[in-house]
């Protein structure tokens, strides 16, 4: 995926000029040298009567310019694979202590840190809670989160667009965590990449605004595809906006059968009660692995 987006991976040219490696490099870019492209399928995309250019139909479900379509997947499943092996240790790392940890997604602006500042004054009498914030830059909104009462760390990822485990695991060194903690991933704004890339969490929750237009899930199949619940968030602005409740809902479930949703408001707290039972009976779950909610 960092082949494919550019940032937090290195791609690293042998001698004869193909790509040798790749290197995680915690969200910045290192070129260490100039693959050359395959010439049978540099610009692999399909062109449509209907004036669509599309360049995700390829084998990698993307483009890089440079890299063939074969050589692109093998750096993906490089990085993922180590990614991967890293979200599971921090995984059981909060499993051991009995952390619930949820990975927070949406694109920049949909309320992402207003809704953790209304869920820490609502929820910290009944549990420790502690937030990790991706950013590109600023500390912003970790101090609004330590402001509302949290423990908090900010990652700045530079020109990462996205948080990944080992980012995620130094941060943990840095949370003093108490056990039956509640653990709140708040990752870089943006509805592509942070799909990809395991955090260690329990769950991955997207969040929609209401006022980004509903066709958003289509439009951004992979973050709602990957997410196990939807918040739709600003419904106190539905009455001034044209948005389509019903088409947003059909929308997402055409992308994911399985997710759950919740029409919520930061600013009113409207739908948090079920958002918080939806923690509540997750969190009970993780620490009596009986009876798994649905």
């Amino acid at each position: 995926m960092c082949a494919i987006c550019g940032c937090g991976a290195a791609v690293i040219a042998d001698d004869a000029g193909s790509a040798a490696r790749t290197a995680a490099v915690g969200g910045s870019v290192q070129d260490h040298g100039h693959p050359h492209p395959d010439a049978h399928d540099h610009h692999h995309h399909h062109a449509h009567a209907d004036g669509v250019i599309d360049f995700g139909k390829g084998l990698a479900g993307g483009h890089v310019p440079g890299l063939s379509q074969e050589r692109t997947i093998s750096i993906e499943r490089d990085i993922l694979s180590k990614n991967d092996a890293l979200a599971d240790a921090n995984r059981t790392r909060l499993g051991d202590a009995g952390i619930f940890a949820l990975n927070l997604m949406s694109s920049p602006g949909s309320g992402k840190t207003s809704l953790l500042v209304r869920t820490i004054a609502d929820l910290q009498d009944r549990w420790p809670i502690a937030v990790i914030e991706g950013d590109q830059q600023t500390s912003r909104d970790a101090d609004r989160i330590r402001a509302a009462g949290a423990s908090a760390v900010q990652i700045n990822t530079g020109k990462g667009c996205h948080l990944d485990a080992h980012m995620v695991g130094h941060a943990l060194d840095h949370l003093a965590l108490e056990p039956g903690s509640l653990l709140f991933i708040e990752n870089v704004g943006n509805l592509v990449c942070p799909a990809a890339f395991d955090l260690g969490e329990a769950h991955k929750v997207v969040v929609l605004s209401v006022t980004e237009g509903e066709d958003k899930p289509l439009k951004y199949p992979d973050m709602f595809a990957a997410a196990d619940l939807m918040l739709l968030n600003k419904a106190d602005l539905l009455p001034h906006l044209e948005f389509d409740v019903d088409a947003c809902v059909a929308a997402v479930l055409r992308v994911n059968p399985r997710i759950q949703f919740l029409t919520v408001s930061a600013r009113t707290g409207a739908g948090l009660a079920a958002f918080y039972a939806w923690i509540a009976a997750r969190a009970a779950v993780m620490r009596d692995p009986v009876g798994r909610p649905a």
